[in-house]
């Protein structure tokens, strides 16, 4: 009998186990991490600016978000005064009326609220709380009794800034500048700077508008400080730090006369 022939079976070589990829894990211990972290756990701050009409506080608002467009948002406010010629809805206040304004105060949709000059404005909460969740700083143009409200709801979120002008003249040329107001409305805001001039003391930071870019330089680093503070928990030293320390209120001893003397003047 013929022996049946065995099939040869082909052995196929086992295929070498691709290599796995390895991600590099940074550090946590280098900086690169260590920032990386602090910028995942900071929450954003609510930066107040306040002044009397005519002081600077909005263009240097305006500068501030041309150049920190990613990392800043302006609060918006609701507004019941009528709008300006040069003013957009939504971008500069939301014009609303006065019973819309009242039902806004009383449900709690206001972060804070104040009568300004016989008009009501109010800063809407619920956007402003997204953007601080998400990292993001808060502008705020706002006027004294304002920040007062936002220092009652969320203390630890607020730096504020309190914007003088380097005198009363300067101020009535500023106001007479705009072209956007009559006579009595800039008469009722000379008035009024008397009344908001008193509260300076209620701010962190004073800044004596007498040249625009150098107090755009101050606003810069008080802002950059205050990151720093927060993303290294509470830094007490740094460049901007130092800078920012000399626009403290309690570090400039002659503010009191300045601002007796603006009082006075007006």
């Amino acid at each position: 009998m013929k022996r049946a022939k065995k099939k040869k079976v082909a052995r196929r070589r086992a295929k070498p186990a691709k290599a796995k990829r390895v991600k590099k894990k940074v550090s946590a211990r280098t900086p690169r991490a260590k920032n990386r972290q602090a910028a995942q756990r900071r929450r954003g701050l609510m930066f107040v600016l306040s002044s009397p009409s005519g002081a600077g506080k909005t263009t240097l608002t305006r500068m501030l978000l041309e150049d920190e467009r990613k990392n800043v948002e302006l609060s918006i406010s609701v507004t019941t005064r009528e709008k300006r010629a040069s003013e957009i809805e939504g971008r500069h206040y939301y014009f609303i009326d006065r019973k819309k304004f009242d039902d806004m105060v009383k449900s709690g949709e206001l972060l804070e609220w104040a009568e300004v000059h016989g008009n009501g404005y109010g800063t809407p909460k619920k956007p402003v709380e997204q953007f601080l969740r998400a990292g993001k700083d808060v502008i705020f143009d706002i006027d004294w009794q304002g920040t007062l409200q936002l220092y009652n709801a969320a203390r630890r979120d607020v730096v504020s800034v309190f914007v003088l002008p380097p005198s009363s003249q300067e101020l009535r040329v500023r106001l007479a500048r705009r072209a956007e107001d009559n006579q009595e409305v800039i008469d009722r805001r000379l008035r009024n700077a008397i009344e908001e001039l008193e509260h300076w003391r209620e701010y962190d930071y004073i800044l004596v508008n007498d040249d625009l870019d150098r107090a755009y330089r101050a606003l810069k680093s008080i802002l950059a400080a205050e990151r720093q503070r927060r993303a290294s928990r509470g830094a007490k030293s740094g460049t901007e730090i130092e800078a920012a320390e000399k626009m403290r209120r309690d570090a400039q001893p002659r503010l009191a006369d300045l601002v007796k003397k603006l009082q006075s003047e007006l």
